[in-house]
């Protein structure tokens, strides 16, 4: 059984940071790009970051400066830094592990059940 489990959401002041973190099991993430995205009431869910497999990150270019995704493959973690929150940033974030068809594999896509992200405004 594969899971991904965020963790580190709840409640943070305007300007706050916090740290979310995406727990893998039934699988070695590192042989995944990882990624955090977030859905906010009303809207699409939308990308924050992605970071590949060797540990090259890429941001929304809105995410840029505030965010920081990172990944400890042998914890079989990933981690999001937001800092400067602000009430735009409300959302549930969701974690995502991704791997494309090879020759020695099929696709996969792999999402966590989110955690909630609430900035006071």
């Amino acid at each position: 059984q594969v899971q991904l489990v965020e963790s580190g959401g709840g409640l943070v002041q305007f300007g706050g940071s916090l740290r979310l973190s995406c727990a893998a099991s039934g699988i070695f993430i590192s042989i995944y790009s990882m990624g955090w995205y977030r859905q906010a009431p009303g809207k699409q869910r939308e990308l924050v970051a992605t970071i590949t497999s060797d540990g090259r990150p890429n941001y929304a270019e809105a995410m840029k400066g505030r965010f920081t995704i990172s990944r400890d493959n042998d914890k079989n973690m990933a981690y999001l830094h937001a800092n400067s929150l602000n009430p735009e940033d409300t959302a549930v974030y969701y974690c995502n592990a991704q791997k494309p068809e090879s020759a020695w594999s099929s696709a996969s896509d792999y999402w966590g059940q989110g955690t909630s992200v609430t900035v006071s405004s």
